[in-house]
């Protein structure tokens, strides 16, 4: 009984201040003057222009109080000009417990940060983030209506911070011309200030209190008037490049004893062009893109997946606009678009609605065809131009109607197009339903080096061949969801389905030939106690058929995960799944899954993840799938031993063995660290280094064993998003056999400069 009631005290949220003490703000609405003197960008508030700024201010802890006086005190002020808007942020707190360092833009959010939230078309489909640490280090980020962040879309803005005696202080200028907002005399936006405030517990403070079970964040932000007669974005950006490299190779890449080849150096010119037709539109136009990424992707373990691996677009020219095209399947994923001669996009709102289109021409398109158990990946050694057109209209608060088509034509023959609609709708606080229905048509080209080595396999049971031979099929997918936000139950229901002959050559399907029901049900108590903040229980499950409704695929899975000492986070999960894979019935598939992820420290923060059981040895040179014994785990961290320097190690291994334990199908580790030293707000020295070191049972007797290092050193420097300068390389070895001599494989070096010209 004592038990009992300790797990109940546990549970009950901690008592607050008292009503008198403190009331929380929802919906504020504060409105802004025009500024009547000078504001100099420098971190000093001591500008007369600032004596009559707007001031934000009544601040309440959003979490892990539930809108209840902040420990620590927060305050925004606010004017503009015909040009821009000015923001000054005071964060009052002990100096000596501050978090912040010396970094490159976007890697702030491990420090303490403060911003502004924008809605400025107020309907809840997309929002600005603009963040800076107490050093004025800026952090951009693109909301959009689902709640996930775009970490990678980039403004053009000023701010400048300063630690002073009682805080910090931050002043921002944002030109007008880095926005979009409705063409009218005077402004109505929706707008938020936050304030990340990482110390035992990681506390966020709003100036608009939240309430807790309401599905739209945006919705609840407060709002600025009185923002009248400024300039539309009509400017004309250009973004003139020019790149060099040099690159060198063995002659043949499978023997390592062979001659090592240098190419010539050699240079290119390139050229973005973005205008703005309005506030609300703008056309851009890609000529002899660069579209490197300064850093090569991680990489990702795949011997035991027949799936193709999904990476991040993390190239500019495709993240404007990109919430557009973001649906709940996959229909438009920019990677596919892998080297590009020349690309041009189109953006516009007009009222509540929203109009995207991009045109590429591809010399290397990639080709990914999606099967009943895995994916076939293609060679890209044709030329294809692609086309994306998608519109949506919002309404009500937090939803919208929208359409897509999408079209890719190969060089010769063979195209792709998908076209359909979504639909999401919130008709009460808590609730939403979800849907979405969309049509392919694939006809397949003659050129069957495209599906070298598909061989005799086929689709649909039979009815289609893999290997191109000129075949046209349609094909489709739907899906719906009913979702539910609650301030202790969360849950979810949904249905999909994708035919087996339906593609998206411009998005990201892996499999197709699928029926499936999947559910996701959550309680979260929040008693915000020192030794348990707060603490959830889950439970996901789902069933997967095939279009001859017979059963492939289900699982079960509970969680717990809970937030204690350190802002330090736990989870825990268990797998209990069944699934048919090549004709062969795996009943017993177990996985435990463990991790945590901790903050307590300025320093230092790190995590790991793992888990262990038995799954299906899918890859490989297996004949015969087995149900194996192995498990993954990963470690990442953070230390910073100073201000300006970073070290971010990653380790992941992964190992699975035969069902009897006495033989490995396979192991490997990759270990990968990058090292950043920012000598001042513009200069930084990186170098990445990544070591993989695999060992996969050949399906015979014996094994294949390989290592491989890579060294990428980099100098750069960035005025702003835009206008950088880089020089590095990039150095590949090889170790085949692990005899323990790595052999150069082939290396890199590359400069770029490039320009942002605003007129």
């Amino acid at each position: 009984m004592e038990l009992l009631w300790l797990a109940v005290l546990l549970l009950l949220p901690r008592p607050g201040c008292a009503q008198g003490e403190f009331t929380p703000q929802f919906h504020p609405t504060l409105q802004v003057v025009p500024l009547n003197s000078e504001i100099r960008i420098d971190g000093d508030l001591s500008d007369s222009g600032w004596e009559h700024a707007a001031v934000a201010a009544n601040f309440s802890e959003t979490n892990p109080g539930d809108q209840i006086k902040p420990p620590v005190e927060s305050k925004a002020l606010i004017t503009y000009d015909r040009n821009k808007l000015y923001i000054a942020l005071i964060a009052y707190d002990n100096p000596a417990t501050i978090r912040a360092s010396w970094s490159d833009r976007d890697n702030i959010f491990r420090d303490d940060y403060f911003g502004l939230m924008l809605d400025t078309y107020g309907d809840a489909s997309w929002g600005y983030e603009l963040f800076v640490n107490p050093f004025g280090i800026q952090g951009d980020l693109r909301m959009l209506a689902n709640g996930n962040e775009e970490i990678g879309f980039d403004l053009v803005w000023e701010s400048r911070g300063k630690v002073t005696d009682s805080g910090y202080q931050v002043e921002i200028a944002i030109p007008f011309s880095s926005l979009r907002f409705p063409n009218k005399p005077e402004q109505t936006w929706r707008a938020n200030f936050w304030r990340d405030h990482q110390r035992d517990v990681r506390r966020r403070y709003a100036w608009a209190a939240q309430k807790r079970g309401e599905s739209c964040f945006m919705c609840q932000w407060g709002t600025l008037t009185g923002i009248k007669d400024i300039r539309s974005s009509t400017n004309l950006d250009l973004l003139p490049a020019v790149v060099a490299y040099q690159s060198g190779a063995l002659k043949d890449g499978d023997d390592p004893r062979s001659t090592f080849h240098n190419g010539d150096p050699d240079a290119e010119l390139g050229l973005n062009a973005r205008y703005g037709l309005s506030s609300n539109a703008s056309l851009e136009l890609a000529v002899n893109p660069d579209f490197s990424q300064v850093e090569s992707d991680a990489t990702q373990i795949d011997v035991n997946t027949a799936d193709a691996l999904f990476y991040e677009e993390r190239r500019p020219f495709f993240q404007e606009g990109s919430d557009l095209y973001s649906m709940w399947v996959t229909t438009v994923h920019t990677r596919t678009i892998v080297n590009p001669a020349v690309a041009t996009k189109f953006t516009a709102k007009v009222g509540r609605t929203n109009v995207g289109y991009f045109l590429a021409r591809d010399d290397n398109g990639l080709v990914l065809i999606p099967r009943e158990e895995g994916t076939f990946i293609g060679e890209n050694t044709r030329k294809s131009t692609t086309q994306v057109l998608r519109g949506k209209r919002t309404f009500g608060d937090d939803s919208f109607v929208g359409a897509i088509f999408t079209d890719r034509r190969m060089e010769g023959d063979g195209n792709n197009t998908v076209m359909g609609g979504d639909l999401a709708l919130r008709f009460t606080p808590h609730y939403r339903i979800q849907l979405l229905g969309l049509a392919s048509r694939t006809t397949e080209g003659t050129d069957t080096l495209l599906t070298a080595g598909a061989g005799q396999r086929t689709i649909e049971r039979g009815r289609h061949t893999l290997a191109y031979d000129g075949e046209t099929y349609w094909g489709h997918a739907a899906k719906a969801t009913v979702v539910r936000n609650g301030r202790t139950w969360n849950a979810n229901i949904s249905y999909f389905e994708y035919s087996p002959t339906f593609r998206a050559d411009n998005g990201f399907i892996t499999r197709n030939d699928r029926r499936w029901v999947e559910s996701s049900q959550g309680l979260i108590f929040r008693p915000n106690r020192p030794g348990l903040r707060w603490i959830e229980f889950g439970l996901d499950a789902g069933r997967v058929w095939n279009f001859d409704n017979l059963r492939k695929d289900e699982w079960l899975v509970p969680v717990i995960s809970l937030n204690t000492f350190g802002s330090t986070e736990f989870w825990i999960n268990y797998l209990f799944s069944r699934e048919l894979y090549r004709n062969i019935w795996f009943p017993g598939i177990r996985r435990l899954e463990l991790g945590f992820d901790t903050r307590f420290s300025g320093k230092v923060s790190f995590g790991f993840e793992g888990n262990y059981g038995r799954e299906i040895a899918r890859g490989g040179q297996l004949i015969t799938p087995v149900l194996g014994k192995g498990g993954r785990l990963e470690y990442y961290a953070t230390m910073k031993p100073t201000s300006r320097l970073a070290l971010e190690p990653q380790f992941e291994y992964s190992h699975l063995d035969f069902p009897d334990s006495s033989r490995n199908i396979y192991d490997v580790y990759v270990f990968r660290t990058r090292v950043n030293y920012q000598f001042t707000r513009e200069w930084f020295l990186r170098l990445v280094i990544e070591h993989v070191n695999a060992r996969e049972f050949d399906g015979v007797d014996s094994y294949s064993k390989d290592s491989y290092l890579t060294l990428e050193p980099l100098v750069s420097y960035k005025l702003n998003p835009f206008t950088i300068f880089y020089v590095g390389s990039a150095h590949n070895y090889w170790d085949q056999g692990k005899s323990g001599h790595y052999y150069r494989t082939s290396q890199h070096f590359f400069a770029k400069l490039q320009y942002l010209i605003r007129a």
